[in-house]
C-alpha cells in the first residue's frame, strides 16, 4: 500500500505484560499469526491476517507496566511538524519523534481530553497491509468525556472535516479527510465507569461477530457491549483478558438505514 494521506489511521499496536497470552488470545479470536519477535526493537512482534501485516504486540518497557491498551497511529508526512501542531493546539507529546531504523519515525501524544494516540511517518514500513478484511483494522472511534476538546484538536492537527450524526441518543461526530471518512468521535456517557480513561476504540474485522465474541469470552475476554447490528455492520465491544479494549465488526451483516449527517460549520 502507498503511504497514506496525513491523518489516515495507518497502524495499531498494544503493550502486553503477558505477550504469549496476548498472541494466543488474538490468534484465536482474530486468526492472527505472528512473526518472530524483534529483540533489537524490544521484542516488537508483528501480527498478520492472511499473510498481511495488520497490527503488532510488544511487552511493556521498564516503568510502563500497567493496563494494556491499543494505540492507533495516524499517518504523517513529517512527524516533527505534526508534533509541533499537537503542542500548538493544546495536546501533549508523550514521546518525541523517534526514528525506528529505516522503518519510519514514531511519536506518541495525548489530546487535551486525555486520548492517547500515535503518529507514524512511514519509511519502509508503510502501515496496515490490509484494511476492512477479516482480522484487519476496519474502523476506530475517539471515546472522550470532553468532545469539544477532541473536536477542536484533531481537525486542527490533521485537517479533518467534521460532520455530526443526527441521533438524539448519543453525541457522535465523524472526521473526514476530503471525501473519505476516517474516524469517529463519541462522547462517553454514564455507561462508562469513571475509572475508564478516554481512549481510541479500534475495530477489527471478523467474518462472524457472534462467533468472535464466543471465542473471546471463552478465552477470558469480557463482553462490554453487543453484539448489535447497525447500518455499518454487526459489532461488539470486548475487553481482552489483560484489559485492552477493542471491538469486532462484521461489515457484511447490516440492518437499518444509514444515519443522516450534517456538516459542522
Amino acid at each position: 500500500m502507498a503511504v497514506q494521506p496525513e491523518g489516515t489511521p495507518c497502524w495499531a499496536d498494544a503493550m502486553f505484560g503477558d505477550l504469549e497470552g496476548a498472541k494466543s488470545f488474538y490468534g484465536e479470536v482474530l486468526g492472527w499469526t505472528f512473526a518472530e519477535a524483534s529483540a533489537e526493537f524490544g521484542n516488537y512482534t508483528e501480527a498478520s491476517a492472511n499473510g498481511k501485516a495488520v497490527a503488532a504486540v510488544v511487552p511493556p518497557m521498564p516503568g510502563q507496566e500497567g493496563l494494556s491498551q491499543w494505540c492507533l497511529y495516524f499517518a504523517s508526512q513529517d512527524a516533527a511538524a505534526t508534533a509541533a501542531r499537537i503542542r500548538d493546539h493544546g495536546g501533549e507529546v508523550l514521546m518525541e519523534p523517534m526514528q525506528v531504523a529505516d522503518f519510519g519515525t514514531m511519536c506518541l501524544a495525548r489530546d487535551p481530553g486525555g486520548v492517547v494516540f500515535g503518529v507514524w511517518q512511514a519509511g519502509t514500513h508503510e502501515g496496515f497491509q490490509a484494511v476492512g478484511e477479516p482480522g484487519a483494522y476496519t474502523w476506530a472511534e475517539v471515546f472522550t468525556r470532553e468532545p469539544e476538546k477532541s473536536d477542536a484538536f484533531f481537525p486542527a492537527v490533521f485537517s479533518y472535516r467534521q460532520r455530526d450524526m443526527q441521533d438524539g441518543e448519543m453525541d457522535f461526530r465523524i472526521y473526514d479527510l476530503g471525501e473519505r471518512t476516517v474516524l469517529g468521535r463519541m462522547k462517553m456517557g454514564e455507561e462508562f465507569p469513571p475509572e475508564v480513561q478516554p481512549y481510541i476504540n479500534v475495530y477489527f474485522g471478523v467474518e462472524d461477530c457472534d462467533e468472535a465474541v464466543a471465542r473471546a469470552t471463552k478465552l477470558g475476554g469480557v463482553l462490554r457491549f453487543g453484539p448489535m447490528t447497525t447500518p455499518f455492520g454487526r459489532f461488539a465491544a470486548i475487553s481482552d483478558p489483560q484489559g485492552a479494549n477493542f471491538s469486532v465488526i462484521d461489515t457484511t451483516t447490516t440492518e437499518g438505514d444509514m444515519p443522516k449527517l450534517t456538516d459542522v460549520a
